[in-house]
């Protein structure tokens, strides 16, 4: 009786200490006192045990019913939310007065369709950190809730999962008593909604008493998590949350915050980076698409190590078809959304300007929780990816699909002119599995495709989720062997070799495209070092066994330039200046360097240039892409950076 006293009488002390504030993202001094006191104190849960068998945590890419936001502060900035999420997903508003919310929205010229009202006490805006985080359970797919504890002593706020669950009658499980206590917040972790989980350490300082293998345990009984891959904290981040620099783009992508060489809390990023690409690939068992986007400086030029704000584009939000991302009214902003627009073709990509709240340490995905769809289908796809070899046999696909109902049909969609339609064909089925084939088409074409399934009850998913606005695309390159190109090169070192003229070049001994001359483009085919051969369809050459360390490489015709008759790119290869001119007269309004794993590594927005000078003295030797812009198409080039 007494403890249950002490409950009630620290839940009023913390309720009442509020008042009309808005609290920020991070602890207030106040409730640094009272944390420890809380956290001895937090009741038990209703719900003790995991669910019966390892559940499935969907990824934020996936289907999705609704979203969940707290109107308490910072409306103005919620009521844009709100007005573009409900294009895509029913909206929760909690409020204390639903009239009052209503008047507010309709102030702004925001009907309340699609749009519900739960009244119910709060006492924070941070619902990311505290909501409810959707699973589904195994064998039923039924959804159910995951509730942990708010690593803020906030009692109404650590309520809301239980509160969300009673709305929707939705089954909520609670991380909250021991043995299975786990202190925790939403915008610490992502997953790839194939058992995969990532959070930064803060996980496991916040959460000391655990070990980290009873933390993984936990996280795997209640979210099906395994593996759990931690990275360290950054400095700068005072919230230590991934979300403010780092994001999930879709099972295979990953959008990561760049800051300049040296600055902030860049150099720590890139070792996180690095530390993901080396020790894990995607559900696929490929590497990781990475996509760099811009961490940018405030309006003064500076950075968080220079007590700016925490600003970042990686705290947006993703809604099935709909993206909304924070911008600030800064000069990066267009870029950024270009970036997701480019990452994310089909998607409606909105920009909503957080200028007001970033000082709190939070953004969009801080503001918002969204709540995974019913009946959910699942498609697991390893997507052919950019440019392969031309098959006269076609291009075969597999998908893993399921649903609790069966799957009653899957069909392919493809196509090589989407102005023309696409093609159907219906997808063989053995078990969970789904096989077809792309037939062959012509040399040097461009293939679209999308997969569309539909359960036992009628509902039909396709994958990418937002096809066909948005669809799987890749480039069948014909081989073009006409005539063989003998080069010898020395041996610089173990599996490196550089040319002995400067019109070429090879990284580390890779099977990868060369140029000869700045017009042409040559297919690496055969190499022999000290006498040994290594070749696939090689040309007829003569081959000297050498007794010393000398390489023979022979390459074989012009790989496809289909743009060369729309722009040129000179010198290729380039050491410290590249030069791109279009030929057919359009403006280029943007350029883009990526290189051969697809990390942007250059950016440039010209507006109505036709001829640009690029410093391409920055980058590290090697094979990247030029993407040239125009009004009227997307021109992708090859060169070297020597």
């Amino acid at each position: 009786m007494i403890r249950l006293f002490s409950i009630l009488l620290l839940l009023l002390t913390v309720s009442t200490s509020y008042g009309q504030e808005n609290l920020p993202k991070g602890m207030t001094e106040y409730e640094k006192t009272i944390w420890d006191s809380y956290i001895k104190n937090y009741p038990a849960s209703k719900v003790v045990n995991p669910p019966a068998e390892i559940p499935r945590t969907p990824a934020e890419f996936e289907e999705m019913q609704g979203v969940v936001v707290t109107w308490d502060a910072y409306t103005t900035n919620l009521r844009e939310i709100v007005r573009h999420a409900k294009e895509a997903v029913k909206v929760y508003i909690i409020c204390s007065n639903a009239a009052s919310v209503q008047s507010f929205l309709s102030q702004g010229g925001v009907s309340t369709d699609n749009i519900e009202f739960v009244v119910a006490s709060f006492n924070s805006v941070w619902i990311r950190d505290y909501g409810p985080q959707s699973i589904y359970l195994h064998g039923t797919n039924e959804l159910a809730f995951i509730d942990w504890i708010y690593n803020r002593p906030r009692p109404a706020d650590n309520a809301i999962p239980s509160v969300m669950a009673n709305y929707l009658n939705v089954p909520l499980y609670e991380m909250t008593t021991a043995p299975n206590r786990l202190v925790a917040t939403g915008g610490n972790f992502m997953t790839d909604g194939f058992d995969r989980g990532f959070s930064s350490k803060l996980i496991l300082t916040e959460n000391n008493t655990l070990t980290e293998a009873k933390i993984d345990t936990i996280k795997k009984h209640y979210m099906g998590i395994d593996p759990y891959v931690k990275m360290t904290v950054l400095p700068y981040d005072g919230i230590h949350h991934i979300d403010m620099h780092m994001k999930l783009l879709d099972e295979e992508t990953i959008l990561v915050g760049q800051y300049p060489a040296g600055i902030s809390d860049g150099p720590q990023i890139e070792a996180n980076l690095n530390f993901i690409l080396q020790n894990y690939q995607t559900p696929y068992g490929r590497p990781y698409k990475v996509i760099r986007i811009p961490m940018p400086a405030d309006e003064s030029g500076n950075y968080p190590n220079q007590y700016s704000h925490y600003l970042t584009y990686t705290n947006a939000t993703i809604l099935n078809n709909v993206v909304l991302v924070p911008i600030y009214g800064l000069s990066t902003d267009n870029e950024a959304l270009q970036i997701y627009r480019d990452a994310m073709p089909g998607y409606n990509v909105y920009g909503i300007n957080m200028r007001n709240v970033i000082p709190a340490s939070g953004a969009i995905h801080c503001i918002t929780r969204e709540i995974a769809a019913n009946d959910p289908i699942f498609i697991a796809h390893a997507s052919i990816r950019d440019t392969v070899e031309f098959s006269p046999a076609g291009y075969a696909l597999q998908s893993n699909i399921s649903s609790t109902t069966g799957i009653s049909n899957a069909v392919l969609y493809w196509s090589t002119d989407t102005t023309q339609g696409f093609n159907q064909i219906a997808m063989s089925q053995t078990g969970d599995m789904f096989d077809v084939a792309i037939p062959a088409q012509t040399e040097d074409s461009d293939i679209f495709y999308y997969i569309s399934a539909t359960n036992g009850n009628g509902k039909t998913i396709s994958k990418p989720l937002v096809a066909p606005a948005g669809l799987y695309r890749f480039y069948a390159r014909g081989d073009n062997e006409n005539t063989c190109f003998p080069l010898t090169i020395s041996v610089v070192g173990s599996g490196t070799v550089t040319p002995e003229i400067g019109e070429h070049m090879i990284i580390e001994g890779e099977q990868i495209p060369l140029l000869a001359t700045p017009e042409t483009q040559w297919r690496f085919t055969k190499w022999v070092v000290n006498g040994t051969e290594y070749s696939e369809n090689p040309c007829t050459a003569t081959v000297t066994t050498a007794t010393t360390a000398v390489a023979h490489f022979d390459f074989v015709g012009a790989i496809d330039n289909r743009s060369a008759d729309k722009v040129r790119l000179y010198p290729n290869p380039g050491t410290n200046e590249i030069t791109i001119e279009n030929l057919n007269g359009a403006s280029m309004s943007e350029i883009t360097i990526t290189d051969i794993s697809g990390n942007r590594a250059l950016f440039v927005r010209k507006g109505t240039a036709q001829s640009q000078n690029i410093d391409i003295s920055s980058l590290e030797r090697g094979i990247y892409f030029i993407e040239v812009k125009t009004h009227e198409e997307k021109i992708t080039l090859r060169f070297v950076k020597m």
